[in-house]
């Protein structure tokens, strides 16, 4: 009887030890894969250059939403609005976009709306967005 104790409680054990060896893992492999998300979307804490103010913003820098989504490229800034390459648009007009949206600039132009609600909410000419706002 005292063999098959033995038996069981090794055995538990060793599941044990397995399962929190596979938990370690687990839990590294997920942070590798969030750490490549954030870099290849422009997210989390890394930033992708110095930061900049909206001064800063040159034609050609891609536009990335919150959520990570490339929402056209800075055609030029127009008064308080930033506005978009035509060619790089789904309708192929160009969009602007509030300066008061812009969360941070650095080597790309990072949004503080995601990409629903910058469509959305978009406008087809600088005057438009006057009434914006942030």
């Amino acid at each position: 009887m005292s063999d098959i104790k033995n038996t069981l409680k090794d055995a538990g054990h060793k599941v044990a030890n397995t399962a929190k060896e596979v938990g370690h893992t687990v839990a590294e492999k997920a942070g590798q894969a969030a750490d490549w998300v954030k870099e290849k979307t422009g997210l989390g804490e890394k930033n992708c250059g110095d930061p900049r103010s909206i001064s800063d913003i040159q034609p050609h820098m891609t536009v990335i939403s919150s959520c990570g989504c490339t929402m056209g490229k800075v055609d030029h800034l127009e008064g308080n609005t930033i506005k978009l390459t035509k060619n790089d648009s789904p309708d192929g007009q160009h969009h602007f976009i509030p300066s008061g949206w812009v969360a941070r600039v650095d080597e790309h132009v990072h949004l503080s709306k995601n990409s629903e609600e910058t469509r959305r909410e978009w406008k087809s000419n600088a005057a438009a967005c006057a009434d914006c706002g942030a």
